[in-house]
């Protein structure tokens, strides 16, 4: 039997007590007996109200089973179906419509629209990749993949393929002349770029010289306002960098000079405490947890070898830019990270209750998750995650309003023993059960003072 620790009513695995007492709370300002004492009553309180949702579950399951079995062979009756599940409370009344009054949220949640990454937070190295594929090489990733599918002209080769190369760099004029289009002429044809008077003029081929259609879209430079070595574009929210580099390999043979172009990517990411990690014992969310507060504190890395030689890995700073007005213009270097929760399913040994049954795991998951992420609120490490003062939870596997609300309460309940405002953590709902995709309208309502987005996961 693992070392256990008693806690008021709890009794709780040795090694997470030690986590948590050692690593988490330090730097929070919530103190080791407040948040015992929060954990304690919450899961006490609200842990017979998740056994009896559970049970719920299996109750509509097993009327739903008795109905279809009564009919099995039978003509289809949609108006018969649709009246036994209002009967049995399945589909719920639909009320009035309503606002969803959530703030507080990062741009990268509310406004701008770009892929979102899910990740296992127990794998330092892939969530440390999927952190920094905020930013990324259009280059780069045209050549390696097949987004340009390889014919006969452009067949692998061993080292670097021209033909291919040349096909990449024409792909990327195209996004250049969608993206940031110009009074006149082509990005392919740019032999300079240059900024004047806070706008970007580029040379072009002849003696030509022109700008954007739009000025606005110039948000940025690095180096020498004449010969920059970088010039940052924007364009529906998201930005662009241009790379100039002329003793750059690719550089030196392009006409302006263009290294690379560098695009904003993955703006959000999931750190996955649910199905893509397998967290069995305390051991194991310890783990989990661990990464968590080594990437909210901004210190996590990880070492590998690769190519016969040892690489370390950590969050990318962010980017400063000089601006066009003067000034300098600062843009996160990481995505946005949110953590998933375990569902209401899942109980965990690593805490038990005083009667000595397991705790519900997304109960214990929510407070430490919220726990760690006080580290960022409170700014006390290398960067900033969420610059508008949140904690973004995703839940998943929830069945139906009841459910949403319950994840409503226990995160107010886990607001209320951290000292955080109400509406600090904010939810994602995943639409990925029947129960809540057919009363998805009151499952928002359920939580829609922090709901921040839904997101339709794989029907379980």
């Amino acid at each position: 039997m693992p070392e256990c620790i008693e806690v008021g009513g709890l009794t709780v695995d040795a090694e997470l007590y030690r986590f948590i007492e050692a690593e988490a709370l330090p730097g929070t300002e919530v103190e080791s007996g407040r948040f015992w004492a929060g954990l304690d009553a919450l899961l006490h309180d609200l842990a017979p109200t998740n056994r009896a949702l559970l049970a719920r579950r299996d109750e509509l399951q097993a009327r739903l089973d008795e109905f279809y079995r009564t009919r099995r062979g039978k003509p289809a009756d949609v108006e018969a179906e649709i009246a036994f599940l209002k009967e049995i409370g399945y589909l719920a009344p639909e009320g009035e419509d309503f606002l969803i009054t959530t703030t507080d949220l990062d741009p990268e949640i509310s406004t701008v629209a770009g892929p979102q990454l899910v990740v296992p937070v127990t794998n330092a190295r892939y969530a440390l990749n999927a952190a920094n594929a905020r930013w990324g090489s259009l280059y780069d990733a045209l050549y390696g993949t097949d987004a340009i599918p390889r014919d006969d002209a452009s067949a692998p080769i061993s080292g670097y393929d021209p033909a291919r190369g040349s096909r990449v760099i024409a792909f990327v004029r195209e996004f250049l002349d969608e993206a940031a289009p110009l009074q006149d002429g082509s990005h392919r044809d740019a032999t300079a770029y240059a900024i004047e008077d806070g706008r970007l003029r580029v040379d072009l081929r002849a003696g030509r010289a022109t700008e954007l259609v739009r000025p606005e879209q110039l948000a940025g430079f690095l180096g020498d306002p004449a010969k920059p070595q970088a010039v940052l574009l924007a364009n529906h929210g998201l930005h662009f960098e241009i790379r100039i580099d002329r003793e750059h390999p690719i550089g030196r043979d392009d006409p302006a000079g263009i290294a690379d172009v560098i695009l904003e990517s993955a703006v959000t990411t999931i750190m996955d405490c649910e199905d893509s990690v397998a967290t069995v014992d305390a051991q194991d969310k310890v783990l989990a947890y661990r990464n968590w507060l080594g990437l909210m504190k901004g210190d996590l890395t990880a070492t590998f070898v690769k190519d016969g030689r040892t690489v370390e890995r950590s969050l990318n700073p962010d980017r400063t830019y000089r601006s066009p007005s003067g000034g300098t213009n600062t843009l996160p270097g990481r995505s946005l990270m949110l953590v998933r929760n375990v569902g209401h399913l899942t109980t965990t040994a690593s805490v038990r209750l005083k009667d000595g049954s397991e705790a519900p795991e997304g109960m214990v998951d929510a407070m430490v998750t919220s726990l760690i992420a006080l580290h960022d609120l409170r700014g006390t490490g290398k960067f900033r995650n969420s610059r508008a003062g949140s904690i973004y939870i995703v839940k998943p596997k929830m069945h139906g309003p009841e459910e949403v609300a319950l994840s409503d309460t226990l995160f107010a309940r886990v607001e209320d023993a951290l000292g955080l405002a109400r509406s600090t953590l904010k939810i994602g709902i995943m639409d990925e059960e029947r129960r809540t995709t057919v009363n998805l309208k009151e499952c928002i309502r359920a939580a829609k003072d922090r709901v921040m987005f839904i997101n339709t996961g794989f029907l379980d």
